[in-house]
């Protein structure tokens, strides 16, 4: 399966966890890997290019530090500017029926306090609802999310395995994944 997975980090060359998740990627057969932030600095987003790459992918991952529990920006105006009427949906809008999307997040809080009794009173899962609700009306198919969290107090060998983990997410065959 074509995978792409869509990198929305403002500051990847800052970015110890979602660096490190890029990187493991880099080798990973079958998976493109695309830089929003490094392709359009001035924002200005190719629509044309960016329907076609997404045309020629069945799994789209959209990786990205968790900002108030939402996306960036820029990931934002792309779900806007690209996702259009007569394309993803309405009239003759089905380019992403069928296609599989994830999310992977990196949070700085824990895992505990993405829980309805945690600090954010709310589950990272419950919190991703906009992205699910968005796959929804596309006719996409939203897989679980990948997440680490508590990203300042990540050891290396924890960044190691959560790596590892992150190449079986991408590459994982769809049927583990419940619909």
């Amino acid at each position: 399966m074509k995978t792409l997975v869509i990198a929305a980090h403002p500051n990847i060359s800052q970015s110890r966890i979602n660096k490190a998740w890029l990187e493991a990627l880099s080798e990973q057969r079958d998976v493109t890997v695309h830089e929003l932030y490094r392709v359009y600095p001035d924002e200005s987003i190719d629509v044309e290019k960016e329907q076609a790459r997404l045309e020629a992918h069945e799994r789209i991952i959209f990786q990205y530090p968790f900002y108030w529990y939402s996306t960036p920006p820029l990931l934002k105006r792309w779900f806007d500017d690209v996702l259009q009427y007569g394309w993803a949906y309405g009239p003759g809008g089905d380019k992403m029926k069928g296609k599989e999307i994830g999310v992977a997040v990196s949070t700085y809080g824990s895992a505990e306090s993405y829980q309805p009794t945690g600090f954010n009173r709310f589950t990272i899962d419950e919190l991703l609802r906009p992205v699910q609700a968005l796959a929804n009306f596309i006719d996409a198919r939203y897989i679980p999310h990948f997440a680490i969290n508590d990203t300042s107090n990540v050891t290396d060998d924890q960044l190691r395995i959560s790596q590892e983990a992150y190449i079986r997410y991408v590459n994982a065959d769809s049927r583990i994944f419940r619909y």
